[in-house]
């Protein structure tokens, strides 16, 4: 599984940094970033979650 952004399409909302802290975070100007990038399995439900609460679709989970 991999993290993949689109720093363009953020709308600095935060809902994955809630969702899912342990590998969502925003920079300082509120545009998301990963804090891992291939998450382990254990990580694979937070990052799903992160992806689908994004109202702006920035975030997309690439499945192996």
């Amino acid at each position: 599984m991999k993290i993949l952004l689109d720093p363009a399409k953020c709308v600095s909302a935060g809902t994955c940094v809630t969702q899912s802290p342990e590998l969502y975070d925003q920079d300082d100007e509120g545009i998301v970033v990963a804090l891992v990038e291939s998450p382990e399995p254990a990580q694979f439900e937070a990052a799903r979650r992160g992806a689908v609460v994004c109202p702006a679709g920035a975030i997309v989970i690439e499945e192996d």
